[in-house]
């Protein structure tokens, strides 16, 4: 299913699946594909972070990546030893890259949501929404 993530300023992605299928302003993107779901964002899509360093403490290696995709990670620079952590972080998506990839077309569907202050409203990794603010 076609999705368009919009964000405050116009600006949107399309995602079909895992990937980025088009990128520019809302108003193109919804004429040029009429059938498409339109996800609005009260904040602005901006490339994932990559994480580096240990992961935050939590009582759970689910809650540690957790604490990752609310600051807006979408990619983890180095692995860490622990299997119940590893497991976590291959459940979750996140990729095992030294930059976290920009949102064009053609590419995985890793970006995030941010408002104006910089906080994290939502993180998408692979087109699947992993973190949204309450």
């Amino acid at each position: 299913m076609l999705t368009i993530h919009a964000g405050a300023d116009g600006a949107a992605l399309v995602v079909d699946g895992g990937t980025i299928a088009a990128v520019g302003p809302l108003d193109a993107l919804r004429a040029s594909r009429p059938g498409a779901r339109v996800r609005s964002w009260p904040g602005t899509l901006r490339p994932g972070l990559t994480h580096e360093g240990a992961l935050p403490p939590a009582p759970s290696p689910r809650e540690r990546v957790h604490a990752l995709l609310s600051r807006g990670v979408t990619a983890v620079a180095a692995l860490p030893d622990d299997p119940a952590l590893r497991s976590a972080l291959d459940r979750s998506g996140l990729l095992p890259a030294r930059r976290a990839p920009e949102p064009a077309p053609g590419a995985r569907a890793d970006f995030a949501v941010v408002d104006g202050s910089g906080a994290c409203l939502a993180t998408l990794v692979g087109g699947r929404l992993l973190y949204r603010r309450a």
